[in-house]
């Protein structure tokens, strides 16, 4: 995977960084429909500036630090390849499913973001989630460095299309979820993977509160589990389904998905 490179030289063409028209108003929501190339990224530099929701359609594009709270869920949609989203802050989203994050692409990263205070409300408010029914698959995708506090839901949710409720085109494979800590207080698990290959798991923080830290599920295939601390609340570290054990390296499953 390729995330966008954020060199000095990179942050200093500020002629990358620009706003779509209706960024202009403050507080209103980010609509990002101008990316770069892969030599410049589109950078949308906020420096901590306060709006009310984030969508981004468009390739090579970088968004960093920006502050949203109480945005309408989910508080940032990403779409595109190369996409990378960093040192943001979601606080409370609310409406729709509530949720912080939803992103559908190839090759994205979510960097150093925090999100807190998702409420189950509405729907299932995770933090960030993924899916691929009339939307695309996600690939190639870099979650690394996050805090999830106060998550009513799930931190990551990824659903593939082949997993019953997608539209069945494509697939959705390459995940490294990395040193992110996770608060979920009401749902089953922290992490749930159902038709996503190739999950790397490793040095993540389960906080107290769910029956298990990970699910697999669905020929959610070839995942690798290392290095996470879990709280001992949690019983289990890992649940597997039977169709999801090839390939699977890491602590010995000890229940279901």
């Amino acid at each position: 995977m390729r995330a966008p490179n954020l060199t000095p030289a990179c942050l200093a063409a500020v002629l990358a960084v620009a706003f779509a028209p209706a960024a202009h108003a403050a507080g209103s929501r980010l609509h990002i429909t101008e990316g770069g190339t892969p030599d410049h990224p589109r950078v949308y530099a906020g420096g901590g500036k306060e709006v009310s929701g984030i969508d981004v359609d468009a390739d090579w594009v970088v968004v960093d630090g920006y502050t949203l709270t109480k945005p309408s869920a989910p508080g940032v949609e990403l779409r595109g390849s190369h996409v990378t989203l960093q040192n943001t802050t979601i606080t409370a989203p609310h409406g729709g499913d509530g949720d912080g994050i939803r992103f559908f692409g190839d090759d994205i990263a979510i960097l150093h973001n925090t999100v807190r205070q998702t409420s189950n409300r509405n729907g299932h408010a995770d933090c960030m989630q993924t899916f691929a029914s009339d939307t695309p698959p996600s690939n190639h995708v870099r979650i690394e460095g996050n805090r999830c506090e106060q998550i009513d839901n799930m931190c990551v949710m990824a659903e593939g299309p082949n997993d019953g409720e997608g539209d069945g085109k494509g697939h959705t494979t390459d995940f490294v979820i990395k040193d992110n800590f996770c608060e979920t207080r009401k749902a089953s698990q922290a992490l749930m993977f159902e038709d996503v290959q190739r999950a790397t798991i490793t040095g993540n923080t389960f906080a107290a509160g769910p029956d298990h830290a990970i699910g697999l599920a669905i020929h959610s295939t070839g995942a690798h589990v290392e290095g996470n601390h879990v709280d001992p609340s949690i019983r289990c570290e890992v649940g597997i389904d039977k169709s999801s054990r090839e390939g699977y390296t890491g602590p010995e499953p000890r229940c279901a998905p």
